[in-house]
């Protein structure tokens, strides 16, 4: 116990560690006027909710101009930056000074945004990754998703490099699959609809949860127990947006303002480089050119719906929280493929799912993470963070060849597939090198400046439908006992009755 408990301890002190080294590292946008990046974009979001009024937060006026870094995410996000705002205030005023403030940069003001987002991580995304190593030890499995979900490069890379808080919703997320795994599914769907309030993206998952809840609802034995469940979960849905978004409710304008602010469809499909199948299709093809940007949107959401139904509609049918991980990690990755306005960033969404399979497929997950990681590279390199981005990444292999991979050698001894896979997977190491040492080291041709990035993302692309096909092949494939997915739980009778059975046996 003493072990387990010192173990623990050790990794999320060298999370903390290697967030804080990440952090001594350039931001996005670091003295590139006049829009800066990301940082800023956090640092204006402070700005304009502790000195507007909550109905201005979202409008275009002349105290918030919305083409400098207006604010297009939920509530919870304003609520947040809001609270780091007065922070600010409170510490250095000119942080947050309305307009005087803009591409406010200084040592000072770096460390306060660094504890921002390192605070963030402690307060919430820490805890989510225990719980969900305590949930995951009923199945003998707990712990390399622990390590995995706090030393996966990508996200402290994009949060505490690059600038961002996805810790704060994708803790949110990872708390809510804990929850619907131990039978608490009222929390667990209050969980996820702060999450999707904090950010948008979190749609990436809503399918999944939804109908898995919903198969649970259809479990509950008779209409008078699917009733109350569903009305249950309803009325935790509802309440819940009713309290995020309540303080906006007053107008009417307001909030329809609010709403218009998430979806940007002016945007366009997808932003730089990003290993989508639009991106990658669009090097043959000129989609951006040949349809506008309504069209194109209403072709994503129909082709990303149509291919999340398979894995969304197993899942109704066996609604197992195994089962359930497997339909997380393929609806992402079929949203970040086929989906609108897409950013190298957010294959976060699909990243974190992943982590939570690794007992389950330690393989072919660290074969992703890796190469999810390994798709930032353009992102990296623009905002000056590419040498953390390959020390990091390389730890990372080393990590998973330690920690993960040593009990799939055995298997790959023994059978032809697994020698082929595995052989893959190091001419996929070796052609991410390839790739990614030409973006870094050869001069592009003067005609083609985005060669190499554009290659690498057609690189990653494909391994991602690759993945995207084996998972979903994995969750179609898992046994399933009807008996499991009774009371939203797939072992914990089961464990209970081998207790008893070991004890009978022992008297």
């Amino acid at each position: 116990m003493l072990n387990k408990v010192s173990n623990t301890a050790m990794v999320s002190l060298v999370a903390i560690l290697v967030r804080w080294c990440v952090s001594l590292h350039p931001y996005s946008g670091q003295g590139k006027p006049p829009m800066y990046g990301d940082y800023e974009a956090q640092r204006h979001w402070q700005e304009v909710t502790v000195n507007l009024p909550l109905a201005e937060w979202y409008a275009n006026t002349t105290d918030n101009d919305l083409q400098y870094w207006g604010l297009d995410y939920p509530p919870l996000t304003a609520y947040h930056s809001y609270l780091c705002g007065m922070a600010a205030r409170r510490l250095n005023p000119s942080f947050v000074a309305l307009h005087e403030s803009r591409g406010y940069e200084s040592n000072a003001h770096k460390l306060f945004m660094r504890y921002t987002v390192l605070v963030a991580d402690l307060l919430l995304y820490f805890p989510a990754a225990y719980c969900m190593m305590r949930v995951l030890a009923r199945w003998r499995a707990g712990r390399q998703e622990f390590v995995c979900l706090l030393l996966y490069p990508g996200l402290y890379l994009v949060d505490h490099g690059h600038f961002q808080y996805n810790a704060v919703s994708l803790g949110l997320f990872v708390l809510a699959v804990a929850a619907l795994s131990s039978n608490r599914d009222c929390l667990g769907t209050v969980l996820f609809c702060l999450a999707l309030n904090y950010k948008q993206m979190e749609l990436y998952h809503a399918l999944p949860f939804f109908f898995y809840l919903l198969g649970v609802c259809f479990r509950q034995g008779g209409i008078l127990g699917f009733l109350w469940k569903l009305i249950k979960l309803g009325f935790c849905v509802v309440m819940t947006f009713t309290v995020v978004w309540l303080p906006f409710a007053s107008n009417a304008d307001v909030l329809a303002q609010a709403v218009h602010r998430l979806f940007p469809f002016e945007r366009g499909l997808f932003e730089d480089k990003v290993a989508s199948v639009w991106c990658s299709l669009s090097v043959v093809v000129k989609v951006k050119t040949l349809v506008d940007n309504r069209n194109m949107a209403l072709i994503c959401l129909l082709s990303t719906v149509v291919c999340m139904l398979p894995s969304s509609l197993h899942l109704f049918a066996r609604p197992t929280p195994r089962h359930f991980r497997y339909a997380l990690l393929n609806a992402s990755l079929v949203f970040f493929l086929l989906s609108y306005h897409v950013h190298e960033k957010t294959i976060l969404l699909a990243a974190i799912p992943a982590c939570l399979l690794v007992s389950e497929e330690p393989f072919m997950a660290a074969w992703f993470l890796t190469v999810s990681t390994a798709s930032l590279l353009p992102l990296m390199i623009k905002d000056g963070l590419m040498v953390p981005l390959l020390g990091l990444t390389v730890a990372f292999v080393a990590l998973t060849h330690h920690y993960l991979l040593p009990g799939t050698h055995k298997v790959a001894r023994k059978t032809a597939l697994w020698v082929w896979m595995r052989r893959t997977y190091y001419l996929s190491l070796a052609g991410l090198v390839f790739l990614g040492g030409a973006a870094i080291l050869v001069p592009p041709p003067p005609k083609l400046p985005d060669l190499f990035p554009v290659l690498l993302a057609i690189y990653c692309c494909g391994h991602f439908i690759f993945f995207c096909l084996y998972f979903h092949y994995c969750q179609f494939t898992i046994k399933y006992n009807a008996a499991s997915s009774n009371n939203n739980t797939h072992t914990a009778s089961t464990s209970n009755n081998k207790q008893i059975q070991r004890k009978v046996k022992a008297n």
